[in-house]
């Protein structure tokens, strides 16, 4: 599996910027993550117990790798208030190659 093939884009939607920021600095202290890029006042449309909700949150876009996923999704539940938190993965097809180079150098799960 090439860098790019390995490289993980996850996407996390946080209720405030101090749960954004939390998160943010948790996922990236603990090395799985390379960079989170906190995009604030988003508004997320969804259904939830049966009513449509309309929220205004920040998004995370976390930049990772496949190998420390699980790690990484645990993390972001234990830092979460959420009951069911929106954290979703896309593989990345292709980027630059020095980018993710850096990104695969400075993600890992530690023992």
């Amino acid at each position: 599996m090439g860098v790019a093939q390995e490289a993980l884009v996850v996407l996390v939607t946080a209720s405030s910027q101090e749960e954004a920021l939390l998160i943010g600095r948790g996922v990236v202290q603990k090395k799985l993550a390379a960079c989170v890029t906190v995009v604030p006042n988003v508004t997320s449309i969804f259904e939830w117990e049966g009513a449509v909700c309309e929220e205004r949150e920040w998004l995370l876009i976390i930049k990772s790798q496949a190998h420390v996923y699980d790690a990484l999704e645990s993390e972001v539940k234990a830092l979460h208030g959420y009951e069911v938190p929106e954290i979703i993965a896309l593989s990345v097809t292709t980027g630059s190659s020095e980018y993710l180079a850096w990104v695969k150098a400075v993600t890992h799960v530690s023992d």
